[in-house]
């Protein structure tokens, strides 16, 4: 920690952002203080790193403000031994912290250079249990189904319905759900063939693009 110049950014964020704002998981508490955020920005806005608010990473995408990387890694419930399906790596971030919990985290992206980028920074910050794929998140990837939990890192207008299908039974799905301008934070429980939904507070995300999100202009 000595040699980071950004420790006590990182412990103000977790101190200041998501304590106050409710967060308790305190898993999820110690691997936003543990994982460097600022080694998954773009080079030169490493300052933007720990600030309250999202960030562009460069082809159309953004890292989320660390606030809703927390909420929605705590509404997921995860579990060591779980097994996590992400839809869209991004900078790599998400799928970091996700990994400092569950030992086995499986990303789909659809950008083959925001992919490879992804994996950069994940090997430069040392995250190991990420396999990152390029491929149409929205079919999911039924190779490794059925999933513990399923975190969904953009805006789709309803749930992937294959995401749904490669859900495990108890297994948690997080989404931001509704149009191109403003969404909700939703969560999917699934109970056999059941599955229960829960909303939570507005968000907004880049759109999921593919076969069942929305289609790419």
């Amino acid at each position: 920690m000595m040699n980071d110049p950004f420790a006590a950014r990182r412990l103000a964020m977790v101190n200041d952002q998501l304590r106050r704002r409710g967060i308790h998981d305190e898993r999820v508490l110690t691997a936003m203080e543990e994982v460097k955020r600022h080694l998954f920005l773009p080079a030169g806005m490493e300052e933007e790193a720990y600030l309250d608010r999202p960030v562009p990473i460069g082809h159309g995408q953004t890292i989320s403000q660390p606030y809703i990387v927390a909420l929605m890694t705590e509404l997921l419930q995860l579990e060591a031994t779980d097994s996590v399906l992400e839809i869209g790596s991004g900078s790599g971030y998400q799928a970091a912290i996700i990994a400092k919990i569950s030992d086995q985290v499986i990303s789909l992206e659809r950008i083959p250079e925001v992919a490879t980028r992804a994996e950069e920074n994940l090997r430069r910050a040392q995250i190991k249990g990420v396999r990152i794929i390029v491929a149409d998140g929205t079919v999911g990837y039924p190779e490794s189904s059925p999933y513990d939990a399923i975190l969904v890192t953009a805006g789709a207008p309803s749930v992937p319905s294959p995401l749904l299908s490669q859900l495990a039974d108890g297994g948690r799905l997080v989404a931001p759900i509704g149009d191109a301008d403003i969404q909700h934070l939703v969560r999917v429980v699934r109970h056999g063939e059941e599955f229960v939904f829960e909303s939570f507070e507005p968000v907004r995300f880049v759109p999921l693009i593919g076969k069942f999100g929305w289609q790419d202009q």
